[in-house]
């Protein structure tokens, strides 16, 4: 048996993916992750990741045998008029404001965390804020981006469809 971890991100799984649990054999089109990506921290050490949009044409089987719910910690920046509504109240009367409502995030190097899961969920929900407003610029958000598998492979995969993950 070979064992590899793989990456399963949370727009994948929220648009195209099915649930799955530790124990279930399941078959996906893996990328490889490449040398450029290795060091690259999207990929959370794993050494494939699941592509449900295109990728190989033939799905790697495997058995999950652990799943770890990925957490990233994220620095939001927005503009801190945007939450003061006594700016508005200043302007004159048929005065055009053009105002930023969104937030730019920038991923906190090192700032991940895993948590360990009997099972991928389907949805990932929003943002897990760790402060209240009135907001500080920059301030810290974590949410779950997706799941690290362990996902054992059988050596001898034969038959349709069982391949090893491929580069793209």
């Amino acid at each position: 048996m070979t064992v590899m971890r793989v990456f399963y991100e949370d727009w994948q799984m929220e648009c195209c993916g099915r649930p799955f649990g530790v124990g279930q054999e399941v078959g996906w089109r893996l990328v490889a992750v490449d040398g450029e990506e290795a060091g690259n921290d999207h990929w959370h050490g794993a050494e494939a990741w699941v592509e449900n949009h295109g990728g190989p044409k033939h799905r790697t089987v495997g058995r999950v045998r652990s799943i770890d719910l990925v957490h990233q910690e994220y620095a939001a920046h927005h503009d801190p008029r945007a939450a003061e509504p006594a700016v508005l109240a200043d302007l004159e009367p048929g005065t055009v404001v053009f105002r930023s409502t969104g937030r730019s995030l920038e991923p906190v190097p090192g700032a991940r965390t895993l948590e360990p899961v009997d099972n991928c969920p389907r949805w990932f929900g929003g943002f897990e804020e760790e402060e209240q407003p009135p907001r500080r610029v920059p301030y810290r958000v974590r949410r779950a981006v997706g799941v690290l598998v362990t996902l054992e492979i059988p050596d001898d995969p034969g038959g349709p469809g069982r391949r090893a993950a491929r580069t793209r």
